[in-house]
């Protein structure tokens, strides 16, 4: 993995989501409306899976998102189709249980690659992010969220305006690397702590606090962990009263004043993504910031680039490690 390539890989996020953007109205699932969904992957893949898993359970529709690695999960059957989500088209857990539902259960690969990376599929399709030459899944994450958004619009009707949506996702994106340095120092420094930090997001779009520690950890290498801001209450508070606490909290979910209400007490420090929160060190905003669907799409980029900051430019000289 290499950290100018990544961050380069980051600055063409707005030119790769609006080529999606001309594409993706015509990009049809091969899927029977009606039918039981398992989508399922490993890492990135299955924080998009279970993301959209959730939002097709919300619409009727009867689908769940699975970690590939699962020693068992739906028995096959042909009124079951399975969405296996591997960007490299190479994933061993995902190829894994390609293979024990392949001829029984319908099955699809959602990859990066050309469809004859992934024989074991019945169909293919392509999440049209481009090479990313840094080694770290960050467009294809984002890639990934938008295709199953069309899925889940070609079997609900519930995202008529995708290709407007991803547009804005772009545009927002774009406004985000133009004025980068009029907020990316204050975040980096506020994140910055000796113990790592943590990022929180909401259920249904808690993929981008996992997304976003994800991209610490696998870039510079920097403790970081993500959760549900509501579950955060119950299993992550407890660090703050103990640590140097550092938060990213994405705004929007029905519980940020519980968790914001407890950092302040306890003088962590946090900053907010998408909306006004009290007490918080610094803010980001951007345009389209209150749309889910636009939020699901943009916000990583905030964590992407400071963990691509931190990864270019380490605050302190950490022994060199493998990569």
């Amino acid at each position: 993995m290499k950290a100018e390539a990544f961050l380069a890989d980051l600055e063409v996020k707005p030119a790769a989501l609006r080529a999606l953007a001309r594409v993706i109205a015509d990009e049809k699932w091969p899927v029977v409306p009606g039918g039981r969904l398992l989508l399922t992957g490993m890492g990135s893949s299955w924080f998009a899976a279970d993301t959209i898993a959730r939002r097709l359970r919300r619409a009727g529709v009867q689908a769940v998102g699975e970690l590939a690695s699962v020693e068992a999960s739906y028995p096959a059957d042909p009124s079951l189709t399975v969405v296996a989500i591997t960007a490299s088209g190479t994933s061993k857990e995902t190829l894994q249980i390609l293979a024990a539902h392949r001829g029984i259960s319908p099955t699809i690969v959602l990859t990066n690659k050309p469809p004859t990376a992934t024989p074991l599929a019945d169909h293919t399709m392509l999440m049209h992010a481009g090479e990313e030459l840094g080694g770290v899944a960050c467009r294809s994450y984002t890639h990934t969220l938008a295709t199953l958004l069309q899925l889940e619009h070609q079997l609900t009707g519930g995202v008529p305006d995708l290709p407007k949506k991803i547009e804005l996702a772009a545009d927002a994106a774009a406004a985000l690397l133009d004025t980068r340095n009029t907020w990316l120092p204050a975040v980096r420094a506020a994140l910055a702590g000796p113990h790592g930090c943590w990022l929180l997001a909401p259920a249904e779009r808690m993929a981008s606090a996992l997304q976003g520690a994800l991209m610490f950890r696998e870039g510079p290498r920097l403790p970081a962990d993500g959760c549900e801001t509501g579950d955060w209450n119950h299993v992550d508070v407890y660090l703050t009263k103990s640590l140097d606490y550092r938060a990213l909290l994405f705004a929007g979910g029905r519980f940020d004043a519980d968790a914001v209400q407890w950092m302040r007490e306890r003088r962590s420090r946090f900053v907010v993504v998408g909306g006004h929160v009290r007490g918080a060190e610094f803010e980001v905003r951007y345009q389209g910031d209150d749309d889910p669907i636009v939020a699901l799409l943009t916000e990583v980029l905030i964590a992407e680039l400071v963990a691509a900051d931190s990864w270019l430019h380490p605050l302190t000289q950490r022994p060199a490690t493998k990569r």
